[in-house]
C-alpha cells in the first residue's frame, strides 16, 4: 500500500528547527530542552544563573550534537526578553518553538494560607508566571507571524486545573504546601494559552500548554505515599523521562492539527476523584 503521508518519524523530527526553552537549565526545563535537542532541534536555553546556563548548554550540545545558545534572562525584564529573542534570531535566523517554562512560587514571609499570604508575595507569583509568560509570548508571536509558522508551549500545572488536597502535605512539615496564588497564576496561563491560540491560528502559529503533575525529587516518603494515592498510575513523574515525549509532540508536526489545548502529564491525577 502506498504511503498516505509522511512517515511518523518525519512528523516527530525537529531537524532544522530552532527551539527556545526558558528556565531550561534545570529540572523539567532541562528535560524538555534535552528532548527537543534529541529530536534534532538547535536550542536556546535561558536561566537567571549565567554560569549554570553556560555549563548546561555546553553539556547539551555535546549530548545532542546540535547548537545550543545559553542566555541569561529574567523574564520579568521586558527589555531583556526582547534582547534575548533578538539574539536567538541573530544566532539562528528563526524561531520555531518556544517553551515557556520559567516561573515558580515564592514564600518570603507570612504563611501559606490565603489569610496569611503577604500581598507582595502573591503579586510577585502572579507577575512572574503570567507577565513573564506574556513577555516571551509577545516576542515569539511577532517572529512566528512573520515566518507563518511556529509552536508555543506554555507550562501550566495540575494546580491550575483542580483544587489541591492539603492532606498530602500533612506529616511532611518541611515541604511548602500548594499556594492559591500559584494556582491562580497557572490557571491564568492555561486560559491565556487558549485565547492566544484562537488569536494566532490564522497566522500558522499553534499555542498549547502542558500541565505537569508532581515529579519525584527526594520528597519525604510520607508525602510521596499520600500523593501517589491520588494518582491513577500510583506514582509520581520521573525526571528525564515522563515529560520528554509530550513536549516533542506539541513542538513537532505530529501535533500539526492541535492548538488551544492543555495536556495534563500527571499519571491521571486530574482525571480521578
Amino acid at each position: 500500500m502506498p504511503a498516505r503521508g509522511p512517515h511518523i518519524s518525519q512528523l516527530f523530527d525537529l531537524t532544522g528547527r530552532v527551539a527556545m526553552v526558558t528556565g531550561g537549565a534545570q529540572n523539567l526545563g532541562l528535560d524538555m530542552a534535552e528532548a527537543l535537542g534529541e529530536a534534532g532541534a538547535d536550542l536556546a536555553i535561558t536561566s537567571r544563573d549565567c554560569a549554570k546556563c553556560t555549563e548546561v548548554a555546553r553539556s547539551l550540545a555535546e549530548h545532542t550534537g546540535g547548537r545550543v545558545l545559553a542566555l541569561e534572562l529574567d523574564i520579568l525584564d521586558a527589555a531583556a526578553v526582547q534582547d534575548a529573542f533578538a539574539r536567538v534570531i541573530d544566532e539562528f535566523g528563526r524561531l520555531d518553538v518556544l517553551v515557556n517554562n520559567a516561573g515558580g512560587a515564592r514564600l518570603s514571609g507570612g504563611g501559606v494560607t490565603a489569610d496569611e499570604r503577604l500581598p507582595e508575595d502573591f503579586e510577585h507569583v502572579i507577575r512572574l508566571n503570567i507577565l513573564g509568560t506574556f513577555h516571551c509570548c509577545r516576542e515569539a508571536v511577532g517572529i512566528m507571524k512573520r515566518q507563518g509558522s511556529g509552536s508555543i508551549v506554555n507550562i501550566g500545572s495540575i494546580s491550575g486545573m483542580v483544587g489541591r488536597d492539603r492532606w498530602v502535605y500533612e506529616g511532611s512539615e518541611e515541604m511548602v504546601p500548594n499556594m492559591s496564588d500559584y494556582t491562580a497564576a497557572k490557571g491564568g496561563i492555561i486560559a491565556y494559552t487558549r485565547d492566544l491560540a484562537a488569536e494566532n491560528g490564522r497566522h500558522g502559529v499553534r499555542v498549547n500548554s502542558i500541565s505537569p503533575g508532581g515529579f519525584e525529587r527526594g520528597q519525604p516518603a510520607e508525602f510521596i505515599r499520600r500523593y501517589n494515592s491520588h494518582v491513577m498510575l500510583g506514582r509520581m513523574g520521573r525526571d528525564g523521562v515522563d515529560l520528554k515525549g509530550a513536549v516533542v509532540y506539541l513542538a513537532s508536526d505530529a501535533s500539526g492539527y492541535v492548538t488551544g489545548q492543555n495536556l495534563a502529564v500527571d499519571g491521571g491525577f486530574t482525571a480521578w476523584s
